[in-house]
């Protein structure tokens, strides 16, 4: 049976057309020579493979193939006739038309197709919804290994040393957003091993090192990250207030991602709290303004739920207290800040000063425990790269749920800055576990200063 994968489904190429002649006299014919095939007649009896996007961007497509299917005939395309052009032309007798259509897509666009066309559902009855990821074994990064073997071999690269290989894997991990899963975006794994092939061809060398998939890594983040390397630098100029030693009462290093097009990138955000007497509970100064989203507000209500249990339980909690993310002018969205505003928060009500170089990310429960959040290697990164360049200390540091561990996937300057004891990587569970590293003070005395 034939598989034909069309490109350019344009009305004209996927179901034929009658073509014209210009004659002397401005006269315009045809003839059954001049009858011309399109896809659906190649694949006839067969498969045909079609981009989702490209077909519906293609005016006429999409209604001409439902014909076609749901009618189980082809006709061609005569554009003179659709033009309205008075000339003589052929009515070819339909072509019988038995063939499987496969639409390769993106899932959002085609659950959008079932909503919008009545049709598209009783036409497409399969939907297969492959997954980005795949579970990491040892037989996966066989496969991969044997990947990347076939790619050096067909495009006539050089080939790669095993430790070089590794680290193309990692990568793969990387972008998967976790340890123990690999990501099926094959095309981006193999422009790493072509890039660096490049380096390796610069420096002259018979195979791929794990340097040259390094550099290659480092270019990458190079060529994206302006916007990255431009707020590093107002920070770094003190235009943007962020402290990474000392302890500070009620003022904490909170981690957040910002993604400019396809490069994510963490960075930190001062969050502050102010408390006095008072009956108006805790105020969130980003959601007054509007500038707090819906998960954003959920974390705070679920914040002042954990306050309630813990310090109200005999009597009413009567207090004034206000939070903000400093020199933040944007939306804020998610609840992965809702713990670091927590021990903020605490922090200002016990008195107790919190260390400014750990910064925190983590959701927190109603219970006090401390959730998994996404985008962790990010934040660990934003805020090793600013610690480095202010200058480790070894007392640096992120505090991240202990859920997200596995989601580690570092880059190698913060994995060898870790071994050397120059930085360091907490995980805790709970709420207790969080302010003790914070403020070096037992849980205990913390939650004894705050019902005084």
């Amino acid at each position: 049976a034939p598989v034909v994968a069309e490109y350019d489904p344009q009305l004209s190429r996927l179901v034929g057309r009658v073509e014209h002649e210009a004659r002397y006299g401005g006269a315009v014919v045809t003839d059954f020579t001049l009858l011309r095939a399109g896809a659906l007649h190649t694949a006839n009896g067969g498969y045909l493979i079609l981009r989702a996007q490209d077909l519906f961007a293609e005016a006429g497509a999409w209604e001409a193939l439902k014909r076609a299917l749901v009618g189980r005939e082809l006709r061609p395309d005569d554009p003179a006739i659709r033009g309205g052009a008075p000339t003589r032309t052929l009515d070819p007798d339909p072509i019988p038309l038995q063939v499987k259509v496969i639409l390769i897509g993106p899932p959002v666009l085609y659950f959008m197709l079932l909503d919008a066309d009545e049709d598209f559902g009783s036409i497409f009855k399969v939907m297969a919804d492959f997954d980005y990821e795949v579970e990491r074994t040892p037989e996966n990064e066989l496969d991969y290994a044997h990947f990347i073997g076939r790619l050096c071999h067909d495009e006539k690269l050089r080939h790669l040393t095993a430790d070089a290989v590794g680290l193309v894997i990692e990568q793969s991990a990387r972008l998967a957003g976790t340890q123990n899963r690999l990501s099926t975006r094959f095309g981006q794994l193999a422009d790493l091993v072509r890039e660096a092939n490049h380096w390796a061809d610069q420096a002259d060398r018979e195979f791929v090192a794990r340097e040259d998939v390094l550099r290659a890594i480092d270019n990458r983040r190079y060529l994206r990250n302006r916007v990255e390397m431009r707020l590093l630098e107002m920070l770094l100029d003190g235009k943007r207030l962020i402290a990474t030693s000392e302890a500070v009462v009620g003022q904490i290093n909170a981690l957040t991602v910002s993604q400019v097009g396809d490069h994510s990138f963490g960075q930190p955000n001062r969050v502050t709290v102010r408390t006095y007497v008072g009956k108006s509970g805790v105020i969130q100064i980003d959601r007054e303004v509007a500038l707090a989203g819906p998960i954003h507000n959920k974390g705070l209500m679920t914040l002042v739920g954990y306050l309630g249990g813990q310090y109200a339980g005999d009597h009413p909690l009567s207090l004034n207290a206000q939070i903000t993310f400093e020199q933040s002018y944007g939306g804020i969205e998610g609840d992965s800040a809702s713990s670091t505003e927590l021990y903020a928060l605490l922090s200002s009500l016990a008195g107790i000063p919190i260390s400014q170089a750990i910064a925190v990310t983590g959701s927190v429960n109603q219970h006090g425990e401390i959730q998994p959040i996404g985008g962790v290697t990010e934040k660990v990164e934003g805020w090793f790269n600013v610690c480095r360049q202010r200058g480790l200390t070894g007392d640096q540091g992120c505090m991240i749920p202990a859920a997200n561990i596995q989601d580690l996937m570092l880059d190698h300057t913060v994995i060898e800055a870790v071994a050397a004891g120059q930085f360091h990587i907490w995980a805790v569970r709970s709420v207790d576990e969080g302010i003790e590293l914070l403020t070096g003070r037992s849980a205990s005395d913390v939650h004894t200063a705050v019902a005084a």
